[in-house]
């Protein structure tokens, strides 16, 4: 069942590239919902064709200012994974895989149908590993700065040996919003949040650290539409990483947005929203 929303006068968004404010805006009212027995957190606005966020590390709180953008054309739907956040972390929880065939019961008991699924990071993983398992409920996949697969000889940051305000710093590429993102991530109420987000992190990415050597072995079985996201000066993933999965997924296609990090829907909103809906419109016109 849809969850009620609220009119609310403000949601936190971005008025520059160096700066955060606040500016009118609807927002929803978050709500929690059992799947098979796990209370996870969703919040869920718009209209439209669904269109399921999966976050990354970070979890997803908050109700951000790209996510509002979308909601004005989409129905959003924004569930945090189990073990993150306010969710329940269940005993069944073990590895990235265990997240995408949450996701699949998820969509079934919801039963929501012609999805648009986009994934960040750790969660452009676990909507790859669903993919690679049962597109049935989905329209289109899209990844953005995607963990779940090794690319030889590319370095990359591994966070896990970062300092807290170094791991936020490397997800950006413009310092200066990175220092507010650095002053929003150091608030004394968010600790405990942050450390049940780590902890649930290293379990299920730890070894091999972040990517499954078996995924790119299926990633060929992926049959709906792809589109791949990334900023060009992710140093977490770089953008090697991007054409290595359209080279695994047949038909799919890249954009890497300039002077952008890790987190292109905060970092460069306007060229990531432009990018995502510019593919769903290309699939609509092609259906």
């Amino acid at each position: 069942m849809r969850n009620l929303r609220a009119k609310s006068p403000m949601v936190l968004a971005s008025a520059s590239q160096k700066r955060l404010e606040y500016i009118p805006m609807e927002t929803p009212t978050p709500t929690k919902i059992s799947v098979r027995g796990c209370n996870i957190g969703l919040m869920r606005a718009g209209t439209g064709r669904p269109l399921l966020l999966l976050h990354g590390a970070g979890g997803a709180s908050v109700w951000l200012p790209y996510m509002a953008d979308l909601a004005t054309r989409h129905d959003v739907l924004v569930p945090e994974h189990p073990g993150f956040g306010a969710s329940d972390t269940p005993d069944w929880l073990d590895n990235i895989p265990d997240l995408a065939n949450f996701y699949l019961d998820f969509m079934d008991q919801l039963d929501l149908n012609g999805v648009d699924l986009v994934g960040h990071s750790l969660g452009g993983w676990v909507a790859a590993e669903l993919a690679v398992r049962n597109t049935r409920r989905l329209a289109s996949l899209t990844l953005v700065c995607a963990a779940g697969i090794n690319v030889k000889g590319v370095p990359k940051v591994d966070t896990f040996l970062s300092n807290d305000e170094q791991r936020v710093r490397d997800m950006f590429h413009d310092q200066a919003r990175a220092d507010e993102m650095v002053r929003q991530a150091q608030r004394p109420e968010l600790e405990d949040l942050h450390l049940k987000n780590r902890t649930i992190t290293a379990k299920l990415i730890w070894q091999p650290r972040g990517y499954d050597p078996n995924l790119q072995k299926w990633l060929h079985r992926i049959d709906v539409p792809t589109h791949v996201i990334w900023g060009a000066n992710d140093r977490l993933y770089p953008k090697d990483y991007a054409y290595a999965y359209q080279k695994l997924i047949p038909g799919s296609s890249v954009t890497v947005i300039p002077d952008c990090g890790h987190i292109p829907q905060i970092e460069q909103q306007q060229a990531f929203v432009a990018a995502l809906e510019g593919f769903l419109e290309k699939r609509k016109v092609a259906a």
